[in-house]
């Protein structure tokens, strides 16, 4: 059993069967997301656009300007804001009732509403394309419903870009050594689950189920991947990461390009769906 879960504050466990991380840390329901998007600047936060770089590279590469996007777990916005700015006709949704409110108080211009990723109120095949940017890893039930209403509403030969934790090198060679308690728990226990950190192809495999064809991946964010494995490293590169200043975003970016196909957090993989 995972013993003392309930008064764990991070624990984290390998299941072994899945090739996947499980960590309990604490549940991620709407009141928890409410609560962790808050800010002291709330415009400022969605202007800035943690995730801009990324959001731009790829949709650029793929889709032309004013096509129709849809972000699913949009969260404060920031990338839908991101997505106007560069041209594109750009919709958001997530279930934290909250944050949507403050975000209509801020901006009201942008197209973002409640709704249920699993039951989505759009027609279908009505986007060109779809950012989900760390979602599925949060349903311990699994994300199946997640990815059959994404290719409900994406067009024939629209794209999907999909980002999650994953099992880098780093963590592959810690499960093999052991590193990790192995996961022994009740499969319904479910209290203080926070997130999977997936085995990539087991993703990529129930992707293409759905109808969609693989097209790429890329690696990011080996900062994070370093600071959550290597625990002698992690005072150092928690400052790194959580600080905005020039400095270190610019070590960010370097060491995400230099690393992350070794220790990279979470990787984006873009599919397209089949005529």
């Amino acid at each position: 059993m995972l013993d003392n879960l309930h008064r764990s504050i991070f624990m984290k466990f390998y299941d072994k069967e899945n090739k996947r991380l499980l960590l309990f840390e604490k549940k991620a329901t709407i009141d928890f997301w409410d609560k962790h998007w808050q800010s002291d600047d709330f415009a400022k936060t969605v202007r800035y656009g943690k995730n801009s770089r990324l959001i731009k590279k790829f949709t650029t590469r793929f889709l032309k300007k004013d096509a129709k996007i849809l972000e699913g777990g949009c969260g404060t916005g920031q990338n839908v804001y991101t997505l106007g700015r560069l041209g594109y006709d750009c919709y958001g949704v997530d279930f934290a009732a909250g944050t949507i409110e403050e975000i209509k108080q801020y901006f009201p211009e942008l197209k973002i509403d409640v709704q249920d990723l699993k039951k989505l109120n759009f027609p279908n095949c009505f986007f060109d394309g779809y950012w989900s940017l760390g979602v599925i890893e949060h349903n311990f039930e699994g994300y199946g419903d997640i990815l059959a209403e994404a290719a409900r509403v994406i067009k024939p030969k629209g794209y999907l870009f999909l980002t999650f934790p994953f099992m880098s090198p780093l963590r592959q060679a810690k499960a093999y050594l052991g590193l990790y308690p192995l996961l022994t728990a009740r499969k319904d226990e479910t209290d203080n689950f926070y997130e999977f950190i997936f085995d990539q192809n087991e993703v990529k495999n129930k992707i293409c189920h759905f109808g969609f064809a693989f097209v790429s991946r890329s690696p990011f964010d080996a900062v994070k991947g370093l600071k959550d494995e290597i625990s002698f490293l992690k005072p150092f590169l928690k400052k790194i990461y959580q600080s905005r200043n020039i400095l270190a975003r610019t070590s960010r970016y370097l060491v995400s390009v230099l690393f992350a196909p070794l220790f990279g957090h979470s990787i984006i993989m873009v599919f397209q769906k089949n005529d």
